[in-house]
């Protein structure tokens, strides 16, 4: 054998009871599992390394089922953000929103768009226009050395739109809408997973549902899920709930909900109502599942919280409406006194919202700081052509506990990367999980925990040999002190590595070892297989 962890405690994604025993890699795959007290003449595997793994738990690697790494990925080979919180495996192409399938002129649009998640990208060389260019580019990254982490990738519905209809508010026209199945189609065939949607983002928000259904008729052809950012996770957030719930079912398409939080004061204590929802859904034969992440804040683009007409046209017409004192003033009015629809149909609270970081150098003054009002947010964003990342100070702990706890729950990052201060979920949402909601608080058992960031999630992806660990899986492993791990990022210092994940492997080999990163970059695309 290449390597035995040997007297490890294995949690091994099901949910059921840990058990002792030794786990033996060959090959990039779990060769042998032999429990404790095996049978006598069950012989013990010896291989060319032996880890003590004594007082350890051995897990499948950790899924992050909702990420923005399109770009790290290409940038960073170490990516130490995910690497070391035990990810072996992230879901990108995100809220609607990413780099393919596009043509010269969606690339250069959608990059101003989401400036503020990625940066612009002056230092990757965007070679690729569809969505199978743009995974042979991650497996071909770093002179053909890979990723950090294995990724997969959703078809971005907004991006889609951009491509054939542009940035109009009004429906597709049917040739357009043929051109968004095609889209779709093909970004499937060529190994996307599912399509994203991002519905308070400009402009897939554009699109009606009876179009969105259209375009999930297509995912569902393909055994894809449909992975939707809805119109509301405010004053409304049960409606969209249930938009969604009704459009996958009049598709017959798998459905799985993008951060499924429940936000801001008309939401304080209202999670089991959402819970009740889902329940009755799922009781009905639904194929539902979500994904969280463990904090309250939320994090997004200070332009994500304008209202939908002020997207119209694209960045370009965004900064032309704010530089004009009349339309900005109608601007503010909508999002102080009506409710933005691009802030949940709830008026803002500016002392809510915190700039996580800038895009502009010359405005790092303002990182860390809550926002006074519009006058300054006016500023920031024509200052830093929308590329301003915030954290909104708006969720509910009790809210966060309850829908964790839920059968179908899954667990996402949401990571921002970008900014001097991102949201610490990017360096800590997999080791909170583990340290603080089920060590510290008991939320869940770590046995229900650890399957919720494995098998539940690798299930959603229809990945046939991965999320368990299991004789003849893929040695995607995480061995981590259930005593000591915990995220090591905070608000303040939110770019500081977990402690407690001495060991990460991807393939069988070690991305993180001794606590430390290696210079291996074992990640590649994980693409839809029928």
């Amino acid at each position: 054998m290449d390597l035995v962890f040997r007297d490890a405690e294995v949690v091994d994604g099901t949910g059921g009871p840990s058990y002792r025993a030794d786990v033996a890699i060959d090959g990039g795959r779990i060769a042998a599992i032999v429990k404790e007290g095996a049978a006598a003449g069950c012989q013990r595997p010896t291989a060319r390394r032996v880890v003590d793994a004594e007082g350890l738990a051995l897990s499948p690697g950790f899924i992050d089922m909702h990420a923005h790494s399109d770009l790290a990925l290409l940038r960073d080979p170490d990516h130490g953000a995910k690497a070391a919180q035990g990810v072996t495996l992230e879901v990108l192409g995100q809220d609607g929103l990413s780099y393919a399938p596009v043509d010269d002129r969606t690339l250069a649009e959608v990059r101003g768009a989401i400036t503020g998640w990625n940066g612009y990208g002056d230092d990757i060389d965007f070679d690729w226009r569809t969505v199978g260019g743009y995974l042979d580019r991650l497996d071909g990254a770093h002179g053909g050395r890979g990723i950090a982490v294995n990724a997969a990738y959703l078809v971005p519905q907004g991006t889609v739109r951009m491509h054939a209809v542009g940035w109009e508010d009004r429906p597709a026209t049917e040739a357009e809408l043929n051109r968004m199945r095609r889209l779709v189609a093909e970004g499937l065939e060529q190994g996307a997973v599912g399509m994203s949607s991002g519905l308070t983002y400009t402009p897939g928000m554009y699109a009606p549902d009876a179009e969105l259904t259209e375009l999930c008729r297509v995912v569902a052809e393909y055994d894809g899920y449909y992975c939707p950012h809805h119109r509301s996770y405010g004053a409304g957030a049960l409606r969209a709930y249930q938009e969604m719930i009704t459009l996958a079912r009049d598709a017959g398409c798998a459905l799985h909900l993008a951060h499924a939080t429940m936000n801001f004061g008309v939401n304080k204590g209202r999670a089991p109502e959402l819970l009740a929802l889902l329940d009755e859904a799922l009781d009905a034969g639904a194929d539902i599942t979500l994904d969280t992440y463990p904090y309250t804040p939320g994090c997004t683009s200070l332009v994500a919280v304008l209202p939908s007409w002020a997207g119209e046209g694209g960045p370009e017409a965004v900064l032309a409406r704010l530089r004009d004192d009349e339309t900005a003033e109608r601007i503010r009015h909508h999002l102080e006194v009506v409710g933005s629809d691009g802030c949940h149909g709830v008026p803002v609270e500016w002392d809510t919202i915190e700039v996580s970081g800038v895009s502009d150098p010359a405005l790092a003054e303002f990182t860390g700081r809550r926002l006074d009002g519009w006058p300054t947010a006016r500023r920031l964003l024509i200052g830093d052509r929308l590329g301003t990342t915030i954290l909104q100070h708006v969720g509910h702990e009790e809210n966060v506990r309850a829908i964790m706890r839920h059968r179908v729950h899954t667990g996402g990052s949401d990571g921002i990367l970008q900014g001097l201060k991102p949201h610490p979920r990017a360096y800590g949402t997999f080791p909170r999980y583990l340290g603080r909601y089920v060590r510290e608080l008991g939320v869940l058992s770590l046995e229900e925990c650890v399957a919720h960031l494995t098998a539940r999630p690798a299930a959603r992806l229809r990945l046939p040999d991965r999320g368990l660990v299991r004789e003849g899986y893929v040695a995607d492993l995480v061995l981590f002190d259930p005593e000591s791990v915990a995220a090591g990022a905070t608000y303040s210092a939110p770019r500081t590595l977990p402690v407690g994940i001495p060991h990460v492997l991807i393939d069988g080999r070690f991305v993180v070892e001794d606590g430390r990163r290696t210079d291996v970059l074992a990640g590649r695309s994980i693409r839809r297989t029928r």
